[in-house]
């Protein structure tokens, strides 16, 4: 019998995880299994997903889950985001790149735009028409948000931007991107601000090259470059200029906490898989199971996974009633990416020389758990930002 990823640590489901969102997740679950799975390996030797791909799963109900009704979403809370992430790690196809595009680029435009840009934006996102992405890393500027250098000048009614962005998820498919600009250098912090571009409707943008990455392949990441991009002065997130730093803050806790989602589906599915294999796998006479290594071994990291699956359920519930702090985002998202290193490390070594090899999805999950701790802000950021409310 197959141990399922679901069900593999025994935790209770939590309140927040009720009938709609177990719907949510068995269709999410169904879908992924039955169009995006058998296609899985296409994507990876491609590096890129198709467009296809996206406007079925927003046919399917699985873009914008949380963006209201009205808006063409469908009018959940982010548990709805939590179920869609945990199937697309339970299912085994990580790089499909819709849980940033729901549960950061969306609630940006959700949260920070007028009327007219929300209806303007939000239902061609729930289509898979619009695909997001959020352009904030550059060459000389990673975690440190305040280090942007990309400029945004008003020219007229417009705004012209220079300035150039790397490591974008969506990157070579986002025909939608929230720029992190800087409307007033002098000011520092105060003087960023978070335009939208659609790439569709101006000149002077360009991608470069499809970024060649150690794991999620499947997932399109690349170089954006503005080249005098000309957008409408009204594109800009938020009443006026200079609140683009505050709106970053406020919305970064749901990012990490969806890279905790996606961390602890890992974990759950790397569990079941290796659980799966040393039942079967034979060593010296007898089942790999069977040796107490093995069961001491597994012993410590269901425990650790039961342990960090209590705590995203918690504050997964805390995000849902409006009370998720940053330093407690930032604990999720640093300790449940950790731990999925040490999980998907120690499930390798479980499954001896088969466990490097490309065939069995364990090499895969292991690769694409690295960037895990350092994408949303580094570890090490996550620390100090946990270190400054001591």
């Amino acid at each position: 019998m197959t141990t399922s990823p679901a069900s593999v640590l025994g935790v209770p489901q939590p309140a927040w995880a009720g009938e709609d969102v177990a719907m949510l997740y068995d269709m999410a679950t169904k879908f992924l299994e039955a169009e995006i799975a058998p296609r899985y390996e296409e994507f990876e030797k491609a590096e890129i997903f198709d467009r296809e791909s996206w406007k079925k799963a927003g046919e399917n109900g699985l873009l914008c889950a949380s963006i209201p009704e009205e808006y063409g979403g469908s009018g959940g809370t982010y548990a709805h985001e939590s179920a869609i992430i945990e199937a697309i790690s339970h299912v085994g196809v990580d790089g499909f790149g819709i849980a940033l595009h729901n549960s950061i680029v969306a609630p940006y435009i959700l949260h920070y735009g007028s009327e007219e840009q929300k209806k303007k934006w939000l239902p061609r996102m729930a289509t898979g028409e619009l695909i997001g992405a959020i352009a904030m890393t550059e060459p000389g500027a990673g975690s440190d948000l305040q280090g942007v250098k990309t400029r945004a000048e008003k020219d007229g009614n417009h705004y012209r931007i220079n300035g150039s962005k790397t490591f974008i998820t969506n990157g070579q498919l986002a025909n939608l991107i929230v720029v992190v600009t800087k409307t007033d250098p002098a000011r520092g912090a105060k003087g960023t601000s978070l335009i939208v571009v659609e790439t569709d409707e101006v000149d002077g943008f360009r991608r470069g090259r499809n970024l060649d990455k150690v794991g999620l392949k499947s997932n399109d990441t690349s170089e954006l470059f503005f080249d005098d991009v000309r957008v409408p002065t009204s594109n800009l997130l938020g009443t006026e200029e200079g609140q683009g730093f505050v709106q970053l803050m406020q919305q970064l806790p749901q990012e990490r906490l969806q890279i905790g989602g996606t961390a602890i589906a890992a974990i759950e599915k790397a569990l079941a898989i290796t659980i799966d294999y040393v039942k079967e796998r034979r060593a010296f006479g007898k089942a790999v199971i069977d040796f107490q290594n093995t069961q001491f071994k597994l012993a410590e990291l269901k425990t650790e996974a039961t342990v960090g699956r209590v705590f995203y359920n918690d504050c997964v519930a805390r995000h849902v009633a409006g009370g998720l702090d940053p330093s407690t985002a930032s604990m999720a998202k640093y300790w449940l990416s950790d731990l999925q290193g040490k999980v998907m490390d120690e499930c390798v070594q479980l499954h001896g020389g088969y466990g490097f090899m490309n065939e069995y999805p364990i090499a895969r999950m292991w690769r694409d758990a690295r960037v895990q701790r350092i994408y949303g802000g580094t570890n090490e950021i996550m620390k100090l930002l946990i270190a400054r409310g001591l």
